[in-house]
């Protein structure tokens, strides 16, 4: 069967999980292949050999399991990183967070010391690592599994001078009083909100933030505050604008603004203490 029969074929079988079936049978294929998708229209002609691998894969993604922990990959900011099970995928959203970040460090001609609560597969701190010169930058998780891949993702872009890595719970295992900056993508997903099939395949730590879903923020601006660090950039859920707006003014705020995502919803902040 030929490459192009073959995604016809396949095509069908994941209609129910994804508004590009097809493009998501490439992918796939793509991954079996190792080639890119230049080669494969170039070759859509030409037999393709490894249906029963393929057939595997589509059964697999049938079920609602992530495209991105099939293929072990995602993009995020222009960059391809390594994504695997257990770890939380990365989002398009939180490149507004990211970019938040890098406007107010872009500038800065000393080296300033970031902390990321949080890092996941380590997105956030490799971009800004990429993305600002003059950066000392302390990734923290409490998923060692995280951690591990987000050193792999580190390596990958040759940025691991730029950043230590750490298991900490929040501020637990940071005691640095020089850190500008904290930045941080929580769980704030409230413990009875039902998820997606999809994202159930995705570690509940790194989603749920408590009972209401804004514990974790909360705590995450009370210790930054209480440390006297300047900036605090967080991701948010889009109806946590008013109560946290209201938490803000326990503090002492210097500023603090919110942004929307790409489909206008709130999804986060950035706050500024007066030191």
């Amino acid at each position: 069967m030929t490459i192009k029969d073959t995604v016809k074929k396949y095509t069908n079988e994941l209609k129910q999980v994804t508004h590009i079936p097809a493009k998501e049978v490439e992918i796939l294929m793509l991954h079996l292949l190792e080639k890119n998708t230049i080669w494969l229209h170039l070759n859509y002609n030409n037999e393709f050999l490894k249906e029963k691998e393929l057939a595997n894969l589509v059964k697999k993604r049938a079920t609602n399991y992530p495209l991105e922990y099939i293929i072990n990959k995602a993009s995020f900011y222009g960059e391809m990183f390594i994504v695997k099970e257990g770890v939380l995928i990365p989002r398009p959203e939180t490149e507004f967070l990211l970019e938040n970040a890098f406007e107010i460090l872009k500038d800065k001609k000393e080296i300033q010391t970031i902390l990321e609560i949080g890092t996941g597969s380590g997105i956030i701190s490799v971009m800004l690592a990429l993305l600002v010169p003059n950066i000392k930058i302390i990734a923290v998780d409490i998923n060692e599994k995280a951690l591990a891949l987000a050193k792999e993702n580190a390596i990958k872009h040759n940025v691991q001078d730029k950043i230590e890595f750490r298991l900490s719970n929040l501020y637990e295992n940071v005691n640095e009083d020089d850190i500008f900056l904290c930045i941080s993508n929580p769980p704030y997903i409230a413990n009875d909100y039902k998820l997606p099939t999809n994202v159930k395949y995705e570690p509940s730590n790194a989603l749920f933030g408590g009972n209401i879903g804004d514990e974790l923020l909360k705590d995450i601006i009370k210790n930054t505050s209480e440390r006297k660090i300047p900036y605090l950039l967080c991701e948010m859920g889009y109806d946590q604008k008013n109560p946290l707006e209201n938490y803000f003014k326990e503090f002492n705020v210097d500023s603090y603004s919110f942004y929307k995502d790409y489909e206008s919803f709130d999804r986060g902040f950035t706050l500024k203490f007066k030191i």
